[in-house]
């Protein structure tokens, strides 16, 4: 069984360099398409997960390849590349509809349980 999950979001001025901090330009921001990334891996491994489990981000390697303008359409594609017991890998690539290569990410995931982890707070 693949494990694979694919969302699509338009960039919004709320979604820019400008708005997020990370730049004075008005187009996608990498703050804000790491989230998009990291939400792909959510969405690929959450119905997976034992009940009362959830899954933390723990290393992520980004490289944001090509701007996107305002009311740009980014698609996300999280795959599964590696599993070990609680500890999962996803290649992740983000494109613009045209098939333009926006970003590619690698994104390790650890499965946990969600009331254990808070506790631990």
């Amino acid at each position: 069984m693949t494990v694979e999950a694919t969302l699509t979001f338009e960039v919004g001025p709320e979604d820019t360099a400008q708005a997020v901090g990370s730049g004075s330009l008005p187009v996608l921001g990498t703050p804000r398409l790491l989230a998009w990334c990291e939400a792909a891996t959510c969405a690929a491994i959450d119905p997976t997960l034992p009940e009362g489990s959830t899954s933390v981000g723990t290393r992520v390697e980004l490289e944001h390849r090509a701007a996107s303008p305002v009311g740009a359409s980014v698609s996300v594609t999280a795959t599964a590349s590696y599993a070990d017991g609680r500890l999962h890998r996803f290649s992740v690539l983000a494109r613009h509809l045209d098939g333009k290569v926006v970003a590619t990410a690698e994104i390790t995931r650890v499965v946990v349980d969600s009331e254990r982890f808070m506790q631990r707070l």
